[in-house]
């Protein structure tokens, strides 16, 4: 498999460069997990970083490159992919609404 040295920026791995396996596409991730663990034992804490292009060609446009920027918020994802999509349901099962009385 291809590996890239891609250039982090912001949080933690500020300035430190390391190599991204690429995919089939010859692009890196969209997003970058890195777990640290706890030094107590809990559970770790997770570091997302998100890729952005590093430099756009001067005559094409095109991007030159790409890097991971810090994503403080850690969000896992920008919610439903395609608009037409079914909505998640909600994970609760009691029913919304006045409860039935049962007993009378």
């Amino acid at each position: 498999m291809k590996s890239e040295d891609t250039p982090f920026e912001g949080g933690p791995m500020d300035g430190r460069v390391l190599p991204v396996l690429l995919g089939i596409t010859g692009h890196p991730p969209k997003t970058y997990r890195i777990p640290v663990p706890a030094p107590d034992g809990g559970p770790p804490t997770v570091l997302v970083y998100r890729r952005v292009p590093r430099a756009r060609g001067a005559h094409t446009g095109l991007t030159r490159g790409w890097k991971y920027s810090y994503d403080p918020t850690g969000r896992t994802g920008q919610g439903r992919k395609w608009p037409w999509s079914k909505p998640v349901r909600d994970q609760d099962a009691t029913p919304k609404g006045k409860p039935d009385d049962a007993d009378g």
